[in-house]
């Protein structure tokens, strides 16, 4: 009786290996051996920059939050201490949002940020 010797668990890794690597220029797409690494380091890069990207998002937030509030005469250190001593917990996203989207409501943050600090 032959013996088998190129099995489907075997053809299966190989096939999700490639399947992952679709796409790829070159050799990455359809040699395992290349592929194989090619995923390997995609996977390494997109772990990274999943986190990296909180990081981006969190630093446009505040240049925007920024942008507005010296637009308004105050720093974003000193728009951001005010709604801390003013007991105003609101996310830099919504803050964000708001600068661009509804200036009056922003306002008037802004407003009650100046009035805790003192300014």
């Amino acid at each position: 009786m032959s013996r088998a010797i190129d099995g489907t668990k075997r053809k299966d890794r190989r096939k999700k290996v490639l399947e992952q690597a679709k796409g790829y220029r070159g050799r990455r797409s359809t040699n395992n051996r290349i592929a194989r690494a090619a995923v390997m380091k995609a996977g390494v890069y997109a772990y990274r920059d999943r986190r990296s990207k909180k990081r981006d998002f969190r630093s446009l937030w505040i240049v925007r939050i920024n942008a507005a509030v010296r637009e308004e005469g105050l720093t974003y250190s000193q728009f951001m201490n005010g709604l801390h001593k003013a007991n105003i917990k609101i996310s830099r996203l919504a803050l964000s949002n708001m600068a661009i989207e509804d200036k009056g409501a922003f306002k008037s943050l802004v407003e009650q940020a100046r009035q805790a600090i003192g300014k």
